[in-house]
């Protein structure tokens, strides 16, 4: 069987990617801006565990936030983490992305405090941690291999810390599962090379 998807190029994938991102972010402040303009109405829309009425919120959750302060120290990570893994491709990114904010939020519902309510990019950006720095050995890319080494020198001390569970305020139960669902998510959605479509 012949592949016919096209093959972008390199300056192509790059472009995707960081219009991706760069919409992904702009996204996450306008809600906030929207938040905090309707008194945080928005703020609903985070997870309260194990109320059956709140699963609806598992996907809407990862795109809200408790304050500007909180979306601005989720922003940077998740552009540049986000961008990474778009580089692979954007419908590949967008099922690891989609297999994270999903497992994430299912995780917060059944593990969080009681009457806690969890909202937050945090578990994607850990997430796409957890992805970029193993899916380049699972695959056995060199470029990946190098992307998880950097990955892991810029982020890894702030990864750690946000995984300590003696945080207050901090969901390190949502930290922990979107490490975990991103680590899956690079040997589930792996992808092999192809005569057609080598793996770089």
């Amino acid at each position: 069987m012949t592949d016919t998807r096209p093959v972008w190029s390199r300056g192509e994938r790059v472009r995707a990617a960081a219009v991706l991102m760069a919409g992904w972010v702009a996204l996450l402040w306008v809600l906030e801006v929207v938040d905090v303009a309707t008194g945080h109405a928005l703020d609903g829309y985070g997870i309260v565990p194990r109320t059956p009425s709140e699963l609806v919120d598992v996907v809407p959750s990862a795109f809200i936030h408790f304050g500007f302060s909180h979306v601005a120290a989720n922003s940077v990570p998740l552009l540049v983490l986000g961008f990474l893994a778009a580089l692979g491709g954007i419908r590949r990114f967008l099922a690891v992305c989609a297999l994270i904010v999903v497992v994430d939020g299912l995780g917060v519902w059944l593990t969080s405090p009681a009457d806690s309510n969890t909202a937050g990019a945090s578990g994607l950006v850990f997430g796409l941690f957890g992805y970029l720095l193993v899916s380049g050995f699972v695959e056995r890319r060199p470029l990946g291999v190098l992307a998880g080494v950097l990955v892991a020198a810029v982020w890894g001390g702030s990864i750690l810390a946000g995984l300590a569970p003696t945080r207050s305020g901090i969901s390190w139960q949502g930290h922990l599962i979107g490490l975990a669902a991103g680590v899956a998510a690079a040997f589930l959605l792996r992808r092999r090379a192809t005569p057609q479509r080598p793996v770089l």
